[in-house]
């Protein structure tokens, strides 16, 4: 393993008895492609971080919030937790500038990166787990995510962002959005979709997932902040 990226650990206040782990959670599918010596690719860590992520988050909201209803602690997880939320906190890690990835995927920086960086992001936190057990693994997303959820709650980015633009168009414009899948890429098991948002015959805003409803979702979040509502 690089002596970089055992730099990079410890500079983010990470350990690692199995410092592989942090390698493999730091590479891309696409960097295999290219790089034949590769040992593996992130996307089990990231399976399995997903899962830690997921228990962490909603132990904590479970507790702080004891009087809160099923449904409002399911909307707040998903603030936390979405696309947006853990590509911000990667990019504040500095994942960005460690991540392996591919010639082609180094060149793109919009959507397609956030996604993969969220996903690293998930990956690091499976092999926090794998290296150092569960506590360890929560105590990170402590430090890192919870004290997000007082801007989710200031901002209301619990909402639902295709229930509010569609509220919002047919107030100001009368108009019910519509919804169309313009693109999709990648193999079964890692499917990117791009969806745009339609108000009329005029595309408002295009957003991108790992399924049509994170899709949508990110559209209708991006067409929220264009339109000023």
């Amino acid at each position: 393993m690089a002596m970089d990226l055992i730099t990079y650990a410890t500079s983010i206040g990470l350990t690692f008895k199995n410092p592989d782990l942090l390698e493999e959670a730091l590479t891309h599918r696409s960097f295999l492609n290219e790089n034949k010596s590769a040992k593996s690719h992130n996307e089990r860590l990231e399976f399995l971080g997903d899962a830690v992520l997921e228990l962490a988050v909603t132990r904590f909201l479970y507790d702080k919030f004891p009087n809160s209803p099923e449904g409002d602690l399911t909307a707040y997880r998903a603030a936390l937790v979405n696309t947006f939320s853990l590509c911000a906190i990667a990019e504040k890690l500095g994942m960005n500038d460690m991540l392996l990835l591919s010639k082609g995927e180094k060149r793109d920086t919009g959507r397609a990166r956030q996604i993969i960086l969220a996903d690293a992001f998930e990956a690091l936190l499976g092999a926090i787990y794998l290296d150092r057990g569960y506590d360890a693994a929560e105590s990170f997303v402590a430090m890192h995510l919870y004290p997000k959820i007082d801007e989710v709650l200031l901002h209301k980015s619990y909402q639902d962002a295709k229930s509010r633009f569609q509220e919002m168009a047919q107030d100001e414009e009368g108009i019910t959005p519509k919804y169309k899948t313009l693109s999709e890429k990648g193999p079964d098991h890692a499917r990117t979709f791009t969806v745009g948002v339609f108000l009329g015959e005029k595309e408002v805003a295009r957003g991108e997932g790992k399924s049509k409803q994170e899709a949508e979702q990110a559209a209708a979040k991006t067409a929220l902040d264009k339109k000023g509502w």
